[in-house]
């Protein structure tokens, strides 16, 4: 009875940390996404230059 409730709980683990890697990938995704919108939509400055539109 011991293995397999052992077996179980490795396989509901498992499914945990596939969803939430899944879920990371996806969030990667939205955070690229946006970085590229946001670096392709970048202003221009006041004086007339390219702006930054980061502050790092």
């Amino acid at each position: 009875m011991v293995p397999i409730l052992l077996v179980l709980l490795l396989a509901v683990i498992l499914f945990g940390v596939g969803f939430a890697v899944k879920a990371l990938w996806w969030i990667a995704l939205a955070v690229l996404v946006v970085w590229l919108v946001g670096f392709l939509a970048r202003g221009t400055t006041a004086a007339g230059g390219r702006g930054r539109w980061y502050r790092w």
